[in-house]
């Protein structure tokens, strides 16, 4: 996800590795993957540097589980690639969610390409309040969480990343609406009920758009179902991996 890493499927990683062979990718900027301030970030340019890892290392078919923004790229990734056997995407980013548009377009101007860069090393004190809004129950935050996220956030070019992609956020979304039908792999969109990020109503309008996709919503959960409740989102995730591959 935005801001994301594989720090956030901490709770995933081990019980999906028991059953399978996993990659766990921090994308070009994000995570513990450093990349230089000019590097273009946005969610097509991600998914064809997945598309290039996963060739690369002969890995396909490979089944793919995304979040959020990633669950974009993974979109992106499936529609221009033979190699995506199945999807799994938590809340993914879509043209018919209109959660937080304004904000992020007030992000991409010439003013925040200036701010964010300096803000984001000094932002700590302010991660608490937006890392409680993405949880449909702030007390289920697990120990830890909020120091792994700033990690992330704090790293050195990080703000100039964030830009990159803030700033393609529109075009990504307007190719979106092109590559979504082209997406024939099996797909499972999970919600959370409570997620304040990208809107539940959104997830029927995809699931129409990605025929045959199944739809689990999770009541009481937030943006973080592979946080908030790791265990019901990985059987979810075996479970439909054993119906399809």
């Amino acid at each position: 996800g935005l801001l994301g890493g594989s720090f956030c499927w901490r709770f995933n990683l081990p019980e999906l590795a028991a059953r399978r062979t996993v990659y766990a990718v921090d994308m070009a900027g994000l995570g513990l993957s450093d990349a230089p301030p000019h590097t273009d970030c946005s969610m097509q340019a991600q998914a064809m540097r997945l598309g290039s890892f996963i060739h690369d290392l002969r890995l396909g078919p490979v089944d793919i589980v995304a979040s959020s923004w990633g669950g974009a790229v993974a979109l992106f990734l499936a529609a221009n690639s033979a190699h995506v056997r199945s999807l799994t995407l938590a809340a993914p980013v879509n043209p018919w969610s209109a959660f937080g548009r304004e904000r992020i377009a007030s992000f991409s101007g010439r003013l925040a390409g200036f701010l964010l860069p300096r803000f984001l090393p000094f932002s700590r004190r302010f991660q608490r309040p937006y890392l409680e809004r993405m949880y449909g129950d702030p007390k289920r935050i697990p120990p830890g969480t909020l120091e792994g996220y700033a990690e992330l956030i704090t790293r050195r070019g990080r703000g100039h990343n964030l830009v990159s992609i803030l700033r393609g956020w529109q075009n990504d979304i307007d190719g979106l609406r092109a590559a979504i039908p082209r997406v024939k792999a099996p797909t499972l969109l999970i919600w959370g009920s409570q997620d304040l990020a990208v809107d539940p109503a959104s997830a029927e309008a995809l699931q129409r758009a990605l025929p045959g996709s199944e739809l689990a919503v999770m009541p009481g959960v937030g943006h973080l179902p592979f946080e908030e409740s790791p265990a019901k989102f990985n059987r979810l995730v075996l479970e439909f991996l054993a119906k399809t591959n």
